[in-house]
Parts: C-alpha cells; sequence; structure tokens
C-alpha cells in the first residue's frame, strides 16, 4: 500500500503511519538519479523511524528517486531518497515508531513492533518490499553485488510502477542489486513504504505522550 498525504486535522496526518512499515536497506556507494526529477510522488508530512535486529532478504535492488509531500503546516515539500527493494524479506525484531504534535497535548509516539520470535515461522515477512530511505546504518553482507548499473537494467523487483513516467526516477541513472544481502543492527529514517504482501506476526501497537518510546 503507498503512503499518501491525508487532507483534515493533525489526527488524520497521524493515522496515516497506522498502515504498517519497515525497511532495511544499503547503501554502498549510491547516488540520487542523475538528471531533473520532478518530485510527484505524494507522501505524508512526517518521516519514521525503524529498526530490525536482522533482515535477509533476496533480490536485492537500490536506485535514487525523489518523493514529493506536504509538512504539517500545509506547505509542499521535496524529499530526495534511495529506494531500496527486496524481492522477498524477513525481518526479526521490527520497531517503528513516528511522533506528532497533537494540540493540547504535546507529542505524541506511535510505535509498532512485530517479529519478536526467534522461530523463522513467526518473524516479519515481505514480497516486493520498496522503501524510500533518507537516513540508514547497518552492518551488511552482500552476495553477487553489482554496483554502478543503469536503474532501468535492475533485475528483482526492479524501478517502483510509474516511477518513469512520472520523473520520480531516471531510468539511467545510478543504481545497485545483489542476489542476497543480509543486515544486522539496522537503524533507518524512512518517508515511505510500499509492498506487495505483509505479514506481521506477533504485531503490537501503542501510544504514548512524549518521545521516549522512539524506536531510538
Amino acid at each position: 500500500m503507498e503512503s499518501q498525504v491525508r487532507g483534515g486535522t493533525r489526527w488524520k496526518r497521524f493515522a496515516v503511519v497506522m498502515v504498517p512499515s519497515v525497511a532495511a536497506t544499503a547503501v554502498i556507494g549510491v547516488a540520487l538519479a542523475q538528471g531533473a526529477l520532478a518530485a510527484s510522488f505524494s507522501v505524508s508530512g512526517q518521516s519514521f523511524k525503524v529498526t530490525a535486529e536482522t533482515l535477509n532478504g533476496t533480490g536485492f535492488s537500490q536506485y535514487g528517486a525523489v518523493d514529493s509531500g506536504y509538512t504539517l503546516s500545509g506547505e509542499k515539500t521535496a524529499h530526495p531518497v534511495a529506494v531500496s527493494a527486496f524481492s522477498k524479506a524477513t525481518i526479526h525484531k521490527m520497531c517503528q515508531s513516528v511522533v506528532t504534535p497533537v494540540p493540547g497535548i504535546g507529542s505524541v509516539t506511535l510505535r509498532l513492533t512485530a517479529g519478536d520470535s526467534s522461530d523463522p515461522k513467526k518473524q516479519v515477512e515481505a514480497e516486493n518490499l520498496y522503501i524510500d530511505v533518507e537516513d540508514l546504518g547497518a552492518d551488511a553482507t552482500f552476495h553477487d553485488i553489482n554496483i554502478g548499473v543503469a536503474a532501468k537494467d535492475l533485475k528483482g523487483p526492479g524501478i517502483k510502477s510509474g516511477e518513469i513516467a512520472n520523473k520520480q526516477a531516471n531510468p539511467y541513472g545510478f543504481a545497485q542489486e545483489a542476489t542476497r544481502a543480509e543486515l544486522t543492527g539496522v537503524k533507518q529514517t524512512a518517508w515511505a513504504t510500499t509492498a506487495g504482501t505483509f505479514k506481521l506476526n506477533g504485531l503490537h501497537m501503542g501510544l504514548s505522550t512524549g518521545t521516549k518510546a522512539e524506536c531510538y
């Protein structure tokens, strides 16, 4: 499900992040797509934090793009991102959080966790996962990595549907791919995520005032 701008009160904007999201990427020499890119993909006015103890994925690819959206005050903005994709991924101990200012209350943190079980069958599972990442920290191992390929030639999930037509991504821009990626100690900030399927075993979601409940 693609993230979209939601109008109305801050509470409605806050509800955007209640769609479960996860991401883990590996940025090795990645660059933004070359050329002028129009910002046409609308995202909510907030980024969110994600952590994962481990992520094991197959069919990894990554390329540069631009997302557009609006701040919480309604001002138009654009976000350069590294879009990372996995054909299939398994995530252990996933956490997602976002902090939203609420009038009369202050900061409110939404925290979502899943996949805490050591049983591989009870971890988070995703297929055709795309994540638009702003910042990432992790330890990563890549298998059969190919750095410097044109984005249009990516295997695996490839460029997200519609991004070339909407000039979000340059098909001739810098990209990379690997048959398999293993990440540990993932900490990242992201703007959007999409997935063909997303299975959240052991899902828990909670709200709290302040920022102490953030994933990191």
